[in-house]
């Protein structure tokens, strides 16, 4: 018997990430979804992630929090989905690279940018990321060379760096440069997509009308 895959989200969370993996993964799911100001924070939830915050996933008894993460551990655990490329192969080296460019520096960067924090010279020797600039630049780099990131076949590392870019041009975060609309665009007419984004467009309206 296939171990129950549960998913922890609120639609409008980070967990639109995660939502779209598991929709590219195509696998059954549950979802539970979580209040901000209350069951996120109860311990039955904190028992999951203590750090109170969502998505988090349970695969059987395994718990996977953080949305690279989770990308990357629902990837290898159903690797008939073929999101990652396999271990032995040269793809896994620019898979592994840009899923967690995309965590360790472009998210921090935007972050900090959308809170008025810009480090200073010297302060850039302190952060991954060093500039936001600088990050920005590389990523660009990046998705201008290639269809897709992980030696030109769509895999978990699009589905995140998409996610992050997505969510960056829509709220101001991210430059909207055009190799970045290019790359999303690639990537947003993909069926599991536009599942992912109806399935949470519904739960959002329905959580209004609440």
């Amino acid at each position: 018997m296939a171990e129950t895959l549960t998913f922890y989200t609120n639609p409008m969370s980070r967990g639109q990430i995660v939502r779209w993996m598991l929709e590219e993964v195509g696998q059954p799911y549950e979802t539970e979804v979580l209040d901000y100001a209350s069951t996120m924070k109860q311990p039955a939830y904190l028992a999951i992630n203590p750090m109170g915050k969502v998505p988090a996933i349970r695969h059987g008894d395994a718990v996977v929090t953080e949305c690279a993460a989770i990308c990357a551990y629902l990837a290898d655990a159903f690797p008939e989905a073929g999101l990652a490329p396999p271990p032995t192969s040269k793809a896994r080296a620019p898979y592994y690279r840009w899923l967690f460019f995309a965590a360790g520096c472009v998210e921090p960067a935007a972050s900090n940018k959308s809170a008025g924090f810009i480090p200073t010279d010297q302060q850039r020797r302190m952060f991954g990321y060093g500039s936001y600039e600088q990050t920005l630049d590389a990523l660009e780099g990046a998705v201008s060379e290639v269809e897709y990131l992980a030696g030109g076949r769509f895999s978990a590392a699009d589905v995140y760096v998409g996610s992050q870019l997505g969510f960056g041009m829509t709220f101001g975060t991210i430059e909207k440069r055009p190799a970045f609309e290019t790359y999303l665009g690639r990537l947003t007419g993909r069926p599991a997509h536009q599942r992912a984004r109806e399935i949470d467009g519904k739960l959002i309206a329905e959580m209004q009308k609440a």
